[in-house]
C-alpha cells in the first residue's frame, strides 16, 4: 500500500511516497518547473511526477496541499482534475492546512509565512475559512516578499524625513538592489516581477536587524503583527479553532519573526489562541492526510 503526500508551495513542490513498511521516498522540485495554473494540465503534470516517484507502485491515496488554492471552489476544481486521472482516493486542501495536520490537529488554523502569507481553517459549521493570501502586490504582509516590499516603503519614508543613508537597512537594501538613487526604490522592487524573486531578498531585512537597524526591527514587528491578525480575523469571523500552527520558509528560518509572531498571538488573543511554529516539512501534514484516507478506504466495505 502506497500513500502520497504533496506540498505545493509558491517556490518548491515536495512529494513524499510512503509504503506500509514505513519506507519513504521524496522528490523536491521547483513549482515553476511543472505548474502552469491550469487545473487539467497541472493535474496531468503532477500525476506524472507521482508515477515517477512510486516507480510502478500502486497508490491508494493522494493528499495535496496547494499554494494558490485559496478557496473551497479552487480546491475542489484541482481535486476534480486529479481524481479524473488518478485511480485512487484524492484530496486537495490549501497548503496552510498541512501545518496543523502535521501535528495531528483537525479544524485548527494553519498559517503560512513563506513566499506569501495566508491563514486557513476548516470550521465544522462555516466550512473553509481564509484570511489573507492576496498576493505580494497588495498584501501577503509578513511573508518574505511582503517584508521586502515593506522594507522598501520604510526606507522611502525614512529618507523622505531626512534619515541617513548609513542606516543598516538602507545600506543593505541599496546594495542588494543596486540602487544609486532613492527615487529608484519603488521601481527596483517592481522590477523583481513576482513574489518568489522579491522574497529572495528577505534575509537582508534580518541581517540589518542584527546590525542594529531600527527600521528593520519595525518591519519585522509589523510583519508579525499582520500575521497574527490573519489568525485573529478567522476567529472574529466565527472560527471555533483554538490553536494556530505557523510554518513556511521565512518564519521557520528567522527566529526574530517567529518570536514576535508568538508574542503577538498571545497579546491579540488574550491567551485564547495557542500558537506554535511547525519546523518540519509541511509535506508531513499531507502524508498524515493520505494515510488517514487510505485507512478509511481499507475499512470500508469493498
Amino acid at each position: 500500500m502506497i500513500t502520497v503526500g504533496i506540498d505545493i508551495g509558491g517556490t518548491k513542490t515536495h512529494l513524499r511516497a510512503s509504503d506500509s513498511a514505513g519506507m519513504a521516498r521524496d522528490l523536491v522540485m521547483p513549482t515553476a518547473d511543472w505548474r502552469v495554473r491550469d487545473w487539467d494540465r497541472d493535474a496531468a503534470a503532477l500525476l506524472e511526477n507521482v508515477r515517477q516517484l512510486v516507480d510502478g507502485g500502486q497508490v491508494v491515496a493522494l493528499a495535496v496541499g496547494a499554494h494558490g488554492c485559496d478557496d473551497a471552489s479552487e480546491c475542489e476544481a484541482f481535486e476534480t482534475a486529479l481524481a479524473r486521472r488518478a485511480a485512487c482516493c484524492v484530496k486537495v486542501v490549501n497548503d496552510a492546512e498541512l501545518l496543523p495536520a502535521a501535528l495531528g490537529y483537525e479544524r485548527q488554523i494553519g498559517l503560512v509565512a513563506g513566499t506569501g502569507s495566508i491563514a486557513v481553517c476548516r470550521d465544522a459549521s462555516l466550512g473553509m475559512m481564509v484570511a489573507g493570501g492576496w498576493g505580494w502586490v497588495i498584501g501577503d504582509e509578513g511573508s518574505a516578499a511582503g517584508l521586502v516590499r515593506e522594507a522598501g516603503r520604510s526606507i522611502s519614508l525614512h529618507l523622505d524625513r531626512g534619515g541617513s543613508l548609513d542606516e543598516p537597512l538602507v545600506r543593505l537594501f541599496f546594495e542588494a538592489f543596486e540602487i544609486r538613487s532613492a527615487a529608484r526604490i519603488g521601481s527596483a522592487v517592481a522590477r523583481q516581477g513576482g513574489a518568489a524573486a522579491l522574497g529572495l531578498h528577505a534575509p537582508l531585512v534580518f541581517a540589518a536587524h542584527e546590525q542594529g537597524s531600527e527600521l528593520a526591527g519595525k518591519v519585522i514587528r509589523d510583519g508579525a503583527r499582520h500575521l497574527a491578525e490573519l489568525a485573529m480575523r478567522l476567529k472574529h469571523n466565527g472560527a471555533a479553532a483554538d490553536i494556530v500552527v505557523a510554518g513556511g520558509g521565512v518564519i521557520v528560518s528567522q527566529q526574530s519573526l517567529a518570536a514576535a509572531f508568538l508574542a503577538e498571538i498571545e497579546a491579540q488573543s488574550g491567551g485564547t489562541l495557542a500558537a506554535s511554529i511547525f519546523y518540519g516539512p509541511p509535506v508531513e501534514g499531507a502524508c498524515r492526510m493520505a494515510k488517514a484516507m487510505a485507512e478509511q478506504w481499507l475499512a470500508a466495505p469493498q
